[in-house]
């Protein structure tokens, strides 16, 4: 696997902050894979049942979270008769490195899926350097 400098994800633990604690429902981590290119990573979150007024995407101190509700969809005339797809909440969070150019994060959601390009800064892009003859 290889190491990621610019995006780690943060070790798997119990959530702890009030907002966590006081919600019922259950919590899931949203599979991440992470793509990297010369100019940026993109990181794509599978997040179904999630609409974009539903998530949440903060950058606090070099820490990005995900998070993003996924609501009930029987309504009060329906009884369940069989669900497996469980509903609730997802919560993530990476470390960004200062090779990430924060201001121009953007995010984009398509079909339960949640794009995030993280543009490198230019300190980190790779460039040619020319050698002329002297």
């Amino acid at each position: 696997m290889t190491e990621f400098k610019e995006l780690q994800a943060k070790e798997k633990h119990e959530v702890t902050t009030p907002a966590e604690q006081t919600r019922p429902g259950l919590v899931f981590t949203p599979e991440v894979d992470i793509f990297e290119a010369d100019r940026e990573l993109t990181l794509l979150a599978d997040m179904p049942g999630v609409g974009a007024n539903d998530i949440s995407i903060d950058l606090q101190d070099g820490v990005l979270t995900i998070s993003g509700d996924v609501k009930p969809w029987e309504n009060a005339e329906e009884s369940e008769v069989l669900t497996e797809f469980k509903t609730g909440k997802y919560y993530r969070q990476f470390t960004l490195s200062d090779a990430i150019d924060q201001d121009k994060i953007n995010a984009k959601l398509e079909d339960g899926v949640l794009r995030l390009s993280l543009p490198k800064a230019q300190k980190a892009v790779p460039r040619q350097i020319t050698v002329t003859a002297g």
